[in-house]
């Protein structure tokens, strides 16, 4: 039996996750579990799936999970803070770890679950985003393999030849005949707006992805194709790219995952229904395939599949994302806080739409400390970028 510890069991990751255990019950069984403040959501997971131990990340969250638990007689340990995360993501009685937990939050738990030598499916891209250099170094350090969970990351993965899925971080492109790595995006729900229009986009309108089910923030993120430009720093770093060696292609349909180009000419691609369950699956699983619960495509029924350039009018944080890759980690640190803050004001009406990119821009602009490495020195750069953009959120509020 593999035993599973989920962080960021309760969001769309999470659920997902869960789903792909249920299936095959014979073969995985979780033993820890850890979340933000959903005391309903994670009270329920423990009476479906008795985990050993269970962290909420909100003291009072865990309070309530606490009394909730003793009252039913329940064996789960409940853990408090940000500490009990990083429990689940260490805890002995786990050897795989899925890191969910959304944003910089997860920065840490991904780190020490990589110290710890766990087999670590990968969802949390802040992780790399922020630290890919350490992040690697800390994994190779403590024997760690890391797979990738996000569905483009994955495809990646599974378009790549065995010795690269098996050295990533440090894989030789160009060795396993690799022209070019093709990132997919779906381009959000405002893909045919004009552009002029997008001054007056709800955060409603925002949320309302029309190909995949994700939480709040992820979904703004890719209606602004933020989500896709942190995927772009997220493959530098998991497939040991350059800049150039990377393409991202707006592919509305989201059948197609993501594909790589080879110097021979041809392209192998990754495709399957938009379903998260089909990643985590791969990930929990390699070499061997699992049931997902996902149903094959029918090729009979699909629509047409279209693929686009992005245009960087419409999808500024895309630009800002790439240009921070090249300035190194500290201006991915700055890109990834500034857009967490930025988002999250816009979530809460209190900037407008297209003042997300603005804020980012403004941030990276006073971003001066390009090459940091240290989790101190990330840690630092993280707090600076997000007081800047609390600056520029009040200048337009």
């Amino acid at each position: 039996m593999r035993r599973i510890s989920l962080l960021g069991a309760t969001g769309s990751i999470g659920s997902s996750t869960l789903k792909v255990l249920k299936e095959n019950r014979d073969e995985y069984v979780l033993t820890a579990a850890a979340a933000g403040s959903n005391v309903k959501a994670m009270a329920a997971i423990i009476r479906n799936f008795h985990p050993l131990i269970a962290a909420m990340a909100d003291e009072k969250a865990a309070h309530e999970l606490h009394k909730i638990v003793k009252s039913e007689g329940l064996d789960t340990e409940v853990l408090s803070g940000e500490e009990g995360v990083i429990e689940c993501a260490r805890f002995d009685d786990a050897d795989t770890v899925v890191c969910a937990v959304v944003g910089a939050a997860g920065l840490k738990p991904a780190l020490e679950a990589a110290r710890c030598g766990k087999i670590l499916a990968l969802a949390n891209k802040e992780a790399l985003v922020m630290s890919g250099k350490l992040f690697f170094d800390e994994a190779k350090k403590g024997r760690s393999v890391v797979y990738p969970v996000d569905s483009e990351h994955s495809a990646i993965f599974q378009a790549l030849s065995e010795k690269c899925q098996g050295t990533l971080g440090e894989c030789n492109l160009q060795e396993a005949g690799v022209d070019k790595i093709l990132l997919t995006g779906s381009g959000g729900p405002f893909r045919t707006l004009p552009i002029s229009d997008l001054d007056h986009v709800t955060a409603a309108e925002a949320i309302a992805h029309p190909v995949w089910n994700m939480g709040p923030k992820i979904s703004v993120d890719s209606s602004t194709m933020m989500n896709k430009g942190l995927e772009f720093i997220e493959a530098r770093y998991l497939f040991n790219a350059k800049d150039d060696e990377i393409e991202v292609v707006i592919h509305p349909q989201s059948v197609v995952h993501s594909m790589v180009s080879y110097i021979d000419g041809a392209v192998i691609a990754q495709l399957g229904n938009p379903d998260m369950c089909t990643p985590i699956a791969r990930a929990l699983a390699y070499p061997k395939r699992i049931k997902s619960s996902v149903k094959p495509l029918d090729f009979f029924s699909l629509k047409p599949l279209t693929f686009e350039k992005p245009d960087f009018k419409r999808y500024p944080c895309l630009k800002l994302a790439m240009q921070a890759s090249l300035r190194g980690q500290g201006a991915t640190t700055a890109l990834n806080a500034a857009n967490e803050e930025a988002v999250a004001a816009f979530l809460k009406g209190r900037i407008g739409y297209k003042d997300i990119a603005e804020c980012v821009e403004e941030v990276l602009n006073r971003t001066d400390v390009e090459n940091i490495y240290s989790l101190d020195e990330i840690l630092s750069a993280d707090v600076k970028a997000r007081a800047y953009c609390a600056e520029e959120i009040a200048k337009r509020s």
